[in-house]
């Protein structure tokens, strides 16, 4: 943790991480699971396995298919390594410092209803005080990207120390999503450092991929639910399986084809000069979105409740894959899709075609 003294002088938020206590070896199948799955990321992390290929450097495909197999393996896990890979990225856009070698970081960046993360620059230094809500690798990390309010009402991008803040136990009562750590951390004068100008985080072409980074993300969740249907279908299940299993195929060929479009079109105009990274990132999160929601549900109604119950890799990936697409706001954003294509020229459904 920041000393005193740090604290009271702005501190060092890239400082190397300190140790942190060894996890209590009791608790429940989720809690070890939880254990095994924090230790992955600190180990991906720390061997540098995460510092996957930048988005729009000329092999976006490579760093995405890397967040799938991660998410194939584990959705907690690609969700923390996925935000790890992000706030790289970030830091590179934005011309910040690179971390520390070792470190382990978060994204913390959602500004939903209710109390809200509020900056003030005090005698030359900043500070954070108030909350901020779906922290994944909260109490795991050891440094995060944090965005808060500053005066006048902007958003600006911080880099502070994990440990600074103060992760709230049960402020994540979901079983889909458990061992990504996802807390709401409080702030209390913490010291930070500021990472691009207001407005940056969002304004940049990268927040738009990084948006599909994401979505890459719920593909290899869709994989993984898949699986235990596919099998049954190699061992000769009926035509009812069969053409549940169809369906996802169907669906699961549709994401990978998109996915992989996507990915050359931010290679062939990462900085978006044609203005079409946002639209881009709408539309392939909402065809990877539906596609895995159709995946979860064709597999639980060929599937039934037998897996559920006895297999737990696949109770995990679906209980997991149902939160995590959430991330997605179904009609909320594909009203924004709909506002942002009907009146381009370029939009699918042209008016006199």
């Amino acid at each position: 943790m920041i000393r005193d003294d740090e604290q009271a002088s702005g501190g060092d938020v890239t400082a190397p991480p300190l140790p942190r206590p060894p996890a209590d070896p009791g608790g429940t199948a989720a809690d070890e699971h939880r254990r095994h799955i924090v230790a992955l990321f600190l180990d991906e992390a720390a061997a540098g396995r995460l510092d996957l290929p930048l988005p729009g450097r000329g092999d976006t495909w490579r760093r995405w298919s890397a967040l799938r197999d991660l998410a194939h393996r584990d959705l907690s896990l690609a969700r923390l390594a996925e935000g790890h890979a992000d706030a790289l990225a970030i830091m590179a856009e934005l011309g910040a410092a690179p971390p520390q070698h070792g470190s382990a970081w978060g994204v913390w960046a959602a500004h939903p209803p209710g109390p809200d993360l509020h900056a003030r620059f005090d005698r030359g230094h900043w500070r954070l005080s108030g909350v901020k809500r779906f922290c994944s690798g909260a109490d795991v990390c050891t440094h995060g990207l944090v965005s808060a309010v500053v005066d006048g009402g902007d958003r600006r991008l911080f880099a502070v120390r994990a440990d600074a803040a103060a992760a709230r136990p049960g402020t994540w009562a979901a079983a889909g999503m458990a061992a990504s750590a996802t807390l709401t951390l409080a702030f209390a004068d913490v010291a930070a450092e500021p990472v691009g100008p207001p407005g940056a985080y969002t304004d940049r072409p990268g927040f738009h991929h990084g948006g599909i980074g994401v979505a890459a993300c719920w593909y290899g969740g869709a994989l993984a639910v898949a699986r235990p249907l596919a099998a049954r279908v190699r061992g000769g299940a009926d035509p009812h399986a069969q053409a549940h299993y169809g369906a996802v195929d169907r669906d699961l060929h549709a994401a990978d084809a998109v996915l992989r479009a996507a990915a050359e079109e931010v290679d062939a105009d990462p900085r978006d000069t044609g203005g079409g990274a946002a639209v881009r990132a709408m539309r392939t999160r909402a065809v990877l979105a539906e596609a895995c929601a159709d995946v979860l549900r064709h597999a639980g109604e060929a599937l039934g409740a037998g897996p559920l119950a006895g297999d737990p890799r696949y109770a995990r990936a679906a209980e997991d894959l149902a939160v995590y697409i959430r991330q997605h706001h179904g009609a909320r954003d594909l009203a924004g899709l709909g506002a942002h294509t009907a009146h381009r020229e370029d939009d699918t459904v042209a008016e006199d075609r």
